[in-house]
């Protein structure tokens, strides 16, 4: 039924809002304590096993904040444990993909010039990768190559590098750049929650039963978040590309994102260097514009599409197109929409098709239904401002169109 699209489409939404809002929690109190970490400072007088202090003002209050490097002598009854903000941002995460890109795999997740292949295998693809990535990147960390920090991190950018060419050679464009951001992210969150919490949990449990904790536990952990905080400014930009086919939709996507990974460096290099108030190297901020100007010059180059280009036509978009008020609705996408959702888009100051979609034929607009639906025939989001003029009785049209090719039982 075609109420079905506007619940999913409002469960998109519902997981989109909490996926930010503890994206946003995760990310501040991660960055907080990078922060908190790097500007202690020492002074004589600190309790015994305290590493450092710092004083800070915020909301009219005075906070003093000091630092065990292992714990004070004394565990205090309530420990708090900053974990919930990773997971609940992961699993929000993967709902939001099993809703958007395995639900509409054939939509926003296979490109058949690129790889045609069916929904299940692309979507085994897309967890087989998302998983083994973490399993591989963990082996790596925990081989001797993972004793030098610097090696280490080398190598885990080449390893990037090569992951982004791989996605952009499996999935769409834009699918591509989701999933290098949920490879990584998924990293990050699986550091949390199979390395840097469990070791802190043996660190309290042997200091409960007064054991010396082993030191490589807080070692490893630093490592990993270490890590995650370099990581997580490329997963951002990742997550929010889907919105800029610019950087997606074009023939050197997998550079534009591995560049996109040292700005995350170059960034956060600033930070963590004020922050430990050994100055300010502002020229990582030429570094980043000059790479950023890269990207936007990459993004210019055309794409050039492989494979055959025949405008192929499903089984799920025949009852659309069967349907006796395509002609009139063909009629009027081509009239209100295509000027921008072309591969040569005509309107002036659109050079690339917003969010990477076509509607120039019968299969782009059929393949389109249920979002041409929910944008311009039950909403007015589009067109914006209605800057092509479309009537109230072309809305009617397409609404009426979806409803009853969806009611007629042959569309899910």
């Amino acid at each position: 039924m075609y109420e079905f699209a506007i619940a999913w489409d409002w469960l998109n939404f519902a997981f989109r809002w909490v996926h930010v809002i503890t994206g946003i929690a995760w990310i501040g109190s991660s960055f907080y304590f990078v922060a908190l970490d790097l500007g202690l400072r020492q002074r004589p007088g600190l309790p015994a096993g305290a590493h450092g202090e710092e004083w800070q003002v915020h909301g009219g209050g005075f906070y003093h904040i000091q630092k065990y490097l292992v714990a004070p002598e004394q565990m205090p009854e309530h420990l708090t444990w900053f974990k919930w903000e990773s997971y609940a941002t992961w699993l929000s995460g993967f709902a939001m993909l099993c809703i958007v890109y395995y639900a509409g795999a054939d939509l926003y997740l296979i490109d058949p010039h690129v790889l045609d292949v069916s929904r299940p295998v692309a979507i085994a693809i897309s967890l087989a990768s998302i998983f083994g990535g973490w399993i591989a990147y963990d082996l790596i960390c925990k081989s001797p190559l993972g004793r030098n920090d610097t090696r280490l991190m080398v190598l885990l950018y080449f390893i990037l590098v090569f992951v982004a060419w791989g996605y952009t050679h499996l999935f769409t464009g834009r699918a591509a750049f989701l999933h290098l951001g949920a490879f990584t992210a998924t990293i990050m969150s699986a550091n949390v929650f199979m390395i840097i919490i469990p070791n802190q949990k043996k660190v309290v449990a042997d200091l409960i039963a007064g054991k010396v904790p082993d030191p490589a536990l807080g070692n490893q952990a630093k490592q990993r978040s270490t890590h995650n905080n370099y990581l997580t400014l490329p997963v951002l930009f990742l997550m929010l590309s889907n919105h800029y086919p610019l950087a997606f939709g074009t023939q050197y996507n997998w550079i534009i994102a591995s560049l996109v990974f040292l700005m995350g460096v170059t960034i956060r290099h600033w930070f963590n260097t004020r922050h430990a108030r050994k100055g300010e190297p502002t020229w990582t901020w030429l570094v980043t514009a000059i790479l950023f100007i890269i990207i936007m010059w990459l993004s210019t180059v055309p794409k050039i599409l492989s494979g055959d280009t025949e405008d192929k036509i499903s089984a799920v978009q025949k009852p659309f197109i069967a349907a006796e008020a395509f002609p009139k609705v063909r009629d009027a996408i081509l009239g209100r929409c295509s000027m921008c959702h072309a591969k040569e888009p005509g309107w002036e100051g659109i050079i690339v098709p917003p969010k990477g979609v076509i509607l120039e034929t019968d299969s782009q607009i059929a393949a389109h239904a249920r979002e041409i639906y929910l944008q311009a025939g039950r909403s007015h989001a589009m067109p914006p401002a209605n800057v092509s003029g479309i009537t109230d009785e072309e809305r009617r049209l397409l609404a009426s169109w979806y409803e009853t090719t969806v009611q007629g039982g042959t569309v899910q």
